[in-house]
């Protein structure tokens, strides 16, 4: 936890700055693998994003060329997203029957039905979760989740998970106590993204006990 916050909080401005405006295409690149290919699910997200979003407000800068825009970085991250998303999606449809070789016909069922009924918000949910993120468009793929509803979801998180964690950055990345303490920001950042998949599992759990 301590190197990734050394190369969030320190490392990472200075790669802007010797980069310059290439940086967008290396977020770009590592935001895409890690939403696009289901076996990269440990390269950074919202940790990365948060980060990003702080340098773009010119925090931590070691240059006085700031390159990223926040506006213009949220577009590049969002199509990142929403293509990385699409492609995973992809791989688990046209390729998942590999997998399906060693599942249960009536489980892939069990799945497409899921998908179908719940799908929505798993995928937008899933946005916010560490690994789940990275899984969970290639099980919707793997389950045959219809693609016109996947889409329209894709966007819907694509577009908010961006947004969040980048203008979170810019909102309380200059923080002192953020930049002096950056180990427990990531540890927040991961416990705030996966509370929404808890709420959601416990809502349901004990709704349908209550029904």
């Amino acid at each position: 936890m301590e190197l990734v916050s050394t190369f969030l909080n320190t490392e990472l401005p200075r790669l802007v700055c010797e980069y310059q405006v290439w940086t967008y295409a290396i977020l770009f690149g590592v935001v895409f693998c890690e939403t696009g290919l289901v076996v990269t699910p440990f390269l950074p997200g919202d940790s990365l994003l948060f980060a990003a979003g702080a340098v773009a407000a010119g925090v931590n800068m070691a240059c006085q060329d700031n390159p990223l825009d926040p506006v213009t970085l949220s577009l590049i991250i969002i199509v990142a997203a929403v293509l990385g998303d699409t492609v995973n999606y992809s791989i688990g449809r046209y390729f998942g029957h590999i997998v399906s070789r060693w599942i249960k016909p009536i489980y892939l069922e069990k799945t497409h039905q899921f998908y179908e009924k719940h799908g929505g918000k798993t995928i937008i949910l899933a946005r916010f979760v560490p690994i789940v993120r990275t899984i969970a468009p290639f099980v919707a793929g793997v389950g045959q989740m219809t693609y016109k509803r996947f889409l329209a979801f894709n966007i819907v998180g694509g577009i908010a998970w961006p947004l969040v964690c980048i203008y979170a950055g810019v909102l309380f990345g200059g923080i002192p106590f953020v930049q002096k303490h950056f180990e427990l920001v990531l540890i927040a950042i991961i416990l705030i993204s996966v509370l929404p998949m808890v709420i959601e599992f416990l809502r349901h759990k004990y709704g349908r006990k209550a029904s």
